[in-house]
């Protein structure tokens, strides 16, 4: 199954068959005080930045999150999705639990966005899935509840089919447009929680056969050597069948992973993209060697 996200000018296809979807996760203010102050001050000169870095890392789509306090989300979101369609042609993941703010990023984004994201509480269900329709957009499915993240795989499979039936049968969301995240959960916190996700992974790309996401990041949370943990993990997880993640584009060693993973699966052709990057790289170097020696 393919999910195909676009932009104005160009497009990206998740998929089994396809190279693995990099969603750049940096244009959040959670955890970034002085990105907080800023937006505040209606400044979004770091989201410049961001996006620059992003796509030299190898990001092929970009989350954009603007939920930070005593800001207005709505008007900073819209303000936002404008500023970084003009910087990049990547299609965007547009990211707010307000749902003023999302309907804002999606009536100002020029293509087809993936929102993120919605969950199985029914109130957050008869909002935010009516706008995904109107806007022909994708959504990323959560598979929670009002009670918790179930930490079992096979009911977060469960919880996800309901999720995926609500939006297809009462919503007419095409199941290609719905992306599940099977929710990644922190090893620090239980050893076993990695192993769980990468099973509700295999679980919910066999059983359902929609493409799926993930917030990386959080496997490592509360870890050290975070960059090398994500990079075991996701090889790992794309194995079981994740096709997209929401993580760290700027951190080579994760992305080298990644690139290596999709050339191991059979999804880089001749080896093209591997290649591609390794050139880059050493060009990089080299550039770098001769201005330090200038």
């Amino acid at each position: 199954m393919h999910t195909v996200l676009s932009s104005a000018k160009a497009s990206v296809t998740m998929g089994p068959d396809q190279p693995f979807c990099i969603i750049g996760e940096r244009i959040n203010p959670t955890g970034r005080k002085k990105f907080q102050e800023q937006l505040r001050a209606n400044d979004l000169s770091s989201v410049e930045i961001d996006v620059h870095d992003q796509i030299a890392g190898g990001a092929m789509m970009l989350d954009v999150n603007m939920g930070a306090p005593l800001v207005d989300e709505a008007k900073l979101l819209g303000e936002a999705v404008t500023l970084v369609q003009s910087l990049t042609d990547v299609p965007l993941c547009i990211d707010s639990s307000v749902v003023e703010a999302l309907e804002a990023g999606l009536a100002a984004y020029q293509g087809k966005a993936l929102v993120n994201s919605v969950t199985m509480e029914r109130e957050r269900i008869d909002l935010i899935l009516p706008l995904v329709k109107r806007y022909g957009a994708a959504v990323i499915a959560l598979p929670n509840d009002e009670e918790a993240i179930p930490e079992d795989p096979h009911r977060r499979l469960e919880l996800a089919k309901q999720l995926v039936g609500i939006a297809t049968e009462e919503f007419g969301i095409p199941i290609e447009d719905i992306v599940v995240d099977p929710l990644a959960m922190p090893v620090g916190a239980d050893h076993t929680l990695a192993y769980k996700t990468m099973e509700a992974i295999h679980l919910i790309s066999t059983e359902i056969g929609v493409n799926t996401t993930l917030g990386a990041s959080n496997v490592s949370f509360g870890m050290p050597d975070r960059h090398t943990l994500n990079a075991v993990f996701l090889p790992m997880a794309i194995q079981a069948g994740l096709t997209s993640a929401i993580m760290d584009s700027r951190t080579a060693q994760i992305v080298t992973a990644v690139k290596g993973a999709d050339l191991m699966k059979g999804n880089d052709e001749w080896g093209a993209n591997w290649i591609a990057a390794h050139r880059a790289k050493q060009a990089a170097a080299d550039a770098a060697a001769k201005a330090a020696g200038a």
